[in-house]
């Protein structure tokens, strides 16, 4: 998960001739491997705990598998009482320390565990892996096996951190930051998800005249660590991690890890701890802004599938949810553009079948759109169709509004 061992990867793929029935879980897609393509699934079979766009053909296809974390995260795919599931582990480190200590560079997530489950693992040396503060290191005590990395060059960076192809934010997303900023206060704790909607908010102003916010988030993005490099984003006020970043891993390319390495404002530690919901809840005003694909007019979000085919998954989504409705004075908003790029509304009065509710209603606290500002938490069925029509699409607001009457009212 995170950086993948590519020396290995491409080591692996070479065998396919020779191996049969290698089941492979790539929790994150960044290059794409022949166990991707069609005609290899006798060799190498994909099951993911994660979606994203590399894998939309196969899932299309039904090619490949997936793979059901935790609803909490709390865990991966090494649940108790199958730890043997886990036969080898391929993970990248840094050149190990005076003290025989390897770093996980800039994406930590469950891999200390994993390390501890897994019968054999081999690490790929990388000597531009960054360190970090927190708890990021693996002993080389640990690892069965060490592979020297081969520079095989950097991938053009031309997708995003969910796997879409990067393009500029438009007046949509600078409508939705806009709302945003005007739920953010002073001293507030953000988490900011992978998704359109949420991955401009920074650019854009959502934090602008803003001081003191503080970060506890699953990835720390780059503009998050512009905030902290412009002084923005200080944490001063958070009640545990004082004046640090904590995530679990860390986005952006070579000028993002850079300002990270080492420097003692950013702390990464694995998943469990950082999406337990206990966590999320211990910062006052913990405040995360994620994305969704599309929201029923009830409230309830889908973030995983589109019917029955895998298009992302839940990420800690439920568990910010969670934490930020135990924490004091937070926030938990889903924010969303109104429409698809192809005009199709995002709030429907019924998911298509199949689809997986990723959000309960009973989670859903505010929705954000270009149009406005849906406060949900405590209302009735009737008041959130009536506040999420007033922000979806005015093309589509007739229809919606038609089909509820139908659905909620006599």
């Amino acid at each position: 998960m995170g950086r993948e061992p590519v020396t290995i990867n491409y080591a692996l793929q070479a065998r396919v001739g020779d191996l049969k029935g290698v089941r492979i879980c790539p929790a994150m897609q960044a290059r794409e491997f022949i166990w991707y393509e069609p005609g290899f699934e006798d060799s190498f079979f994909i099951e993911a705990p994660y979606v994203m766009p590399t894998l939309h053909p196969l899932f299309d296809q039904k090619r490949a598998d997936f793979l059901v974390p935790d609803v909490l995260m709390r865990r991966d795919f090494n649940i108790e009482g199958v730890e043997g599931d886990l036969d080898v582990l391929l993970v990248t480190v840094s050149t190990p320390d005076k003290h025989g200590y390897c770093s996980f560079g800039g994406s930590v997530w469950f891999k200390h565990s994993e390390v501890k489950l897994a019968k054999t693992v081999i690490a790929e040396i990388n000597p531009v892996q960054i360190r970090t503060y927190g708890k990021n290191t693996v002993h080389v005590s640990e690892i069965d096996y060490f592979v020297e990395h081969i520079d095989l060059g950097t991938p053009p960076q031309t997708r995003d951190m969910t796997g879409r192809m990067i393009g500029g934010p438009t007046n949509i997303e600078k409508g939705i930051a806009d709302n945003v900023a005007g739920l953010i206060k002073d001293g507030d704790v953000i988490m900011v998800g992978i998704g359109g909607a949420t991955e401009f908010l920074f650019d854009l102003g959502a934090f602008d005249n803003r001081t003191d916010l503080g970060i506890h988030t699953e990835i720390i993005s780059p503009g998050l660590i512009k905030g902290v490099r412009d002084g923005r984003f200080t944490g001063v006020r958070k009640n545990i991690h004082t004046g640090v970043a904590v995530g679990t891993a860390v986005g952006g390319g070579r000028a993002e890890y850079d300002f990270v390495d080492m420097n003692p404002k950013f702390e990464l530690y694995p998943a469990d701890y950082i999406l337990d919901p206990r966590t999320v809840a211990a910062h006052d005003n913990m405040v995360a802004l994620a994305s969704a694909f599309a929201v029923d007019l009830t409230g309830q979000g889908i973030t995983d599938s589109l019917g029955f085919t895998m298009r992302a998954g839940t990420g800690g989504q439920a568990s910010f949810a969670i934490g930020c409705g135990l924490s004091k004075g937070g926030r938990y908003i889903l924010a969303l553009s109104s429409t698809t790029t192809t005009g199709i509304s995002r709030f429907v009065s019924a998911f298509e079948p199949g689809s997986i509710v990723s959000i309960p209603r009973w989670l859903t606290d505010i929705v954000v759109t270009e149009y406005g500002v849906a406060r949900l938490k405590g209302k009735s069925q009737r008041y959130r169709v009536d506040a999420l029509i007033d922000i979806a699409h005015p093309d589509h607001r007739s229809h919606l509004r038609k089909e509820s009457r139908k659905n909620f009212w006599p």
